[in-house]
């Protein structure tokens, strides 16, 4: 009995603890600035923060209050075309291929300088958007952005509550295009939120997809809160599947808090994790 506790013991040290970080754009948004919620995001604990659209805030802002924060920068997303006019990414978007290109470069300028090594490059809407002219830009995205030391990720967004139109909207079609490009500097980014509304079957899917996997994102479904809010995911068993599948990567806490941002994080130390590992 001994030997087997001490075993036990000895495979519970060699596993890393999950890793959380803030996305500090659906997160404290009590204050108006994004560059103010690195210090808040530290002041809470965090050690880290992602985050998707910081295009609209000068890049000497956003480094100043990185720097000053000592945050880890983990994710941003690849410039998304223009929001206002209905874009949602241009990587699938035939005829703005030296859009996509331009900004690509952009986007790697707000990466470098936030020392951050991981980019999510969203697809765009259908009709519009063609498989063919997709797969030509992310191997073009994932040869540059490797060259930058940046990994290149696609995330299928559910087109069930969020964006009807995606033109890239479940794993097995992520999967599928990751494998036909065929380039190391591209993982799957994946997001529970969407991955349940989508599919379901979690413990499955996670550990069929992890191998290619690169970031996860979470939130609670339906209404996309923290995971002790109301809904379908039993989150302290997810963590269990990703801790006993020894996931070493980060996990990006992308929902919208049902109340205030520090209310919302009651979830951690009922589930046994501390803001201060975070």
């Amino acid at each position: 009995m001994r030997e087997v506790l001490v075993r036990n013991f000895a495979r519970n040290l060699s596993k890393m603890p999950l890793k959380f970080a803030a996305n500090i754009s659906m997160m404290f948004q009590e204050l108006a600035d994004l560059d103010k919620r690195y210090e808040e995001a530290r002041k809470h604990g965090f050690k880290a923060v992602e985050c998707t659209f910081p295009y609209h805030v000068p890049l000497d802002q956003l480094v100043e209050a990185k720097k000053t924060s000592g945050l880890e920068q983990v994710l941003l997303n690849a410039f998304p075309g223009d929001l206002s006019a209905g874009d949602r990414g241009l990587s699938a978007l035939p005829g703005r291929q030296q859009e996509f290109r331009d900004k690509l470069e952009l986007s790697i300028d707000y990466a470098k300088a936030l020392n951050c090594p991981r980019m999510h490059i969203m697809a765009g809407l259908k009709p519009e958007a063609s498989e063919e002219v997709y797969l030509e830009n992310i191997k073009y995205a994932a040869e540059r952005l490797q060259k930058e030391g940046i990994l290149a990720l696609i995330e299928p967004v559910n087109s069930k509550l969020t964006l009807p139109d995606y033109f890239l909207d479940t794993c097995p079609q992520a999967l599928t295009y990751i494998k036909k490009i065929d380039h190391p500097n591209l993982k799957l980014q994946l997001d529970l939120f969407h991955l349940q509304i989508m599919s379901g079957n979690l413990t499955s899917m996670i550990k069929e997809y992890l191998p290619y996997t690169g970031h996860i994102q979470l939130a609670q479904v339906p209404d996309r809160h923290e995971p002790n809010s109301p809904g379908e995911i039993n989150f302290p068993y997810v963590f269990k599947v990703l801790e006993e599948a020894d996931y070493k990567g980060w996990i990006g806490l992308e929902y919208n808090p049902k109340g205030s941002t520090v209310e919302s994080l009651s979830w951690m130390s009922e589930m046994g994790y501390k803001t201060s590992t975070c």
